[in-house]
Order: structure tokens, then C-alpha cells, then sequence
């Protein structure tokens, strides 16, 4: 119930302050729109070189696959061969 009451109280004084001081509320928005682009685009780039490095390393262990076949790979002829031999 209190909190209600407190959530009443804070949303009024909010809105009494924003009419009061709504030239400097629009100030704030101005000064801080920018600053969040700003970081924004950065995080977006940081995450861009990341994810194209990841892509980098996943084509090279690819790469590396193809070339090195497993070891437990075995083709059909040397299979029958085993057999004949034994």
C-alpha cells in the first residue's frame, strides 16, 4: 500500500518538475542523445570486429579439417585389404 502511495507521489512531483523545467529537461535529451550514439557505435563496431574474427578463425579450423583427414577415417580399400591380409 505504501509503495502505491510513494508511486503516486513520485509520478506527480515528476510531472510538476518536467512542466517546471521542461527548457532543461530538452537540454539533458540534447547533451545526452549524442553521448549515447557515440558509445552505442562503438559497442556496434567492437562487436563487428569480433564477430568477423570468429568467422576468420572458423574458416581456418575448416581449413585445417579438410586438409588433415581423422585419423580413424578409414577408406573401403584399405579396409578390404586389412581383411585379406589377416
Amino acid at each position: 500500500m505504501w509503495s502505491l502511495i510513494g508511486g503516486i507521489i513520485a509520478v506527480v512531483v515528476g510531472a510538476m518538475g518536467l512542466i517546471k523545467w521542461f527548457s532543461l529537461f530538452v537540454k539533458g535529451l540534447e547533451a545526452t542523445i549524442p553521448a549515447i550514439l557515440v558509445l552505442g557505435g562503438i559497442a556496434a563496431v567492437a562487436a563487428g570486429i569480433s564477430s568477423i574474427k570468429d568467422d576468420i578463425a572458423a574458416k581456418k579450423e575448416k581449413e585445417e579439417e579438410k586438409e588433415e583427414p581423422a585419423a580413424e577415417e578409414v577408406k573401403p580399400e584399405e579396409k578390404k585389404e586389412e581383411d585379406k591380409s589377416e
